[in-house]
């Protein structure tokens, strides 16, 4: 991979550095860049973060702003304008609407606004704000109000464009970006079923249902757990942050958080995603694809277009239907199941690798400067 201008410096701004998917895609296009020899740094608005030493390992440059997360701090905004001031960025990009917000007006007050093009990102669809808090809210809406400031608003999926124009996003340009999927950590490994069943304690018979998603209201676990209850022959593998309370039946095994996601997909038969609202680009389901697994989802987001024919679209909120399809999916004859697990592999690796996601924002930056 080429940079687009060997001494172009970007500056990411972003809420965290834990495993979340836009948190994902920084790190993917951060190294990318560095191996190609880009000088970025990365600014994180709160302290901590599981990507952060990965980052510096890799020679990026990582800062974090010392805020608590839900707090607004005028110390962490004159952080980041004094960064930018040092740093002297050739662009200033940020992920997700804190970061949106704050580097817009750190940026803005620098001294550096007229010669620094800003970049905003958009990483979600239709957000049912009323399940979140007071301050998320104000800032989607404010972020709203001062869309028009970005020289570029970037999202990861056309639903998530088509939801901002509804709150009132007027931005000066927009693109859509698609999210990167590691096709090398996220392959399949049929060396591997067997192995990782025996350490869970499941049938190497049994079909098995993977579902990769922290417990929050926007993924919609209560439609999912409804949905396989109709399925007593089908397991289900829960991974993500709180999940390990939701196992209550013998074949479903909540796991957590965990570190060795591309490992446990190696033992099952299907990823679903029950999300009911609020998904842009879904990193956890085109990740289970990339290890081979057909798909099933609900219609949230860019779903549809990132399945396209190698699994099954339900509408959200319908237990019924996502039972019925990932019946269809998880019981259906062996040589059907092995077809799906090529397409499924295969649309990941044509159409959302890596490579072409960062290509993709080379030529943004180069349209920029």
């Amino acid at each position: 991979m080429t940079v687009a201008e060997p001494g172009l410096r970007v500056m990411h701004v972003i809420t965290g550095l834990d495993t979340g998917g836009a948190e994902m895609q920084l790190s993917h296009l951060a190294l990318a860049r560095r191996a190609a020899g880009a000088e970025d740094m990365v600014v994180s608005l709160v302290p901590g973060g599981a990507l952060r030493a990965r980052l510096e390992q890799a020679g990026v440059a990582v800062h974090d702003l010392g805020m608590r997360r839900g707090r607004p701090s005028l110390s962490a905004f004159l952080r980041l304008r004094s960064l930018i001031r040092r740093f002297r960025p050739r662009i200033v990009q940020s992920w997700m609407y804190h970061a949106d917000l704050m580097a817009a007006f750190a940026l803005r007050y620098s001294g550096r606004w007229e010669e620094t093009p800003l970049i905003w990102g958009i990483r979600c669809s239709d957000m049912n704000l009323a399940d979140y808090g007071r301050t998320l809210r104000w800032t989607v809406r404010l972020c709203a109000r001062y869309s028009h400031l970005p020289d570029l608003v970037v999202t990861n999926s056309e639903a998530g464009l088509a939801a901002h124009h509804r709150i009132g996003y007027r931005p000066f340009r927009e693109r859509v970006v698609d999210n990167g999927i590691d096709t090398e950590r996220f392959r399949p490994d049929a060396a591997l079923r067997d192995e990782v069943r025996c350490e869970l304690g499941i049938d190497p018979n049994v079909p098995l249902v993977a579902h990769v998603a922290r417990v929050d209201p926007m993924k919609d676990h209560d439609t999912l757990l409804k949905a396989m209850g109709a399925l007593p022959d089908v397991g289900l593998l829960l991974i993500g942050l709180g999940t390990e309370r939701l196992a209550s039946r013998a074949n479903w095994h909540g796991l957590g958080r965990r570190g060795d996601v591309p490992r446990l997909l190696a033992a099952c038969d299907l990823i679903v995603n029950s999300s009911a609202y609020g998904e842009g680009f879904s990193n956890a389901l085109a990740e289970g694809m990339a290890a081979g697994l057909p798909a099933v989802a609900t219609d949230v987001g860019d779903a549809a277009r990132i399945i396209g024919e190698s699994g099954r679209i339900v509408p959200p909120r319908d237990a019924e239907a996502l039972a019925e399809a990932i019946g269809e999916l998880a019981l259906e004859p062996l040589t059907f199941r092995a077809t799906r697990r090529l397409h499924s592999r295969t649309l990941i690796e044509k159409q959302f690798s890596i490579a072409a996601n960062v290509a993709a924002f080379e030529e943004v930056y180069a349209s920029l400067v």
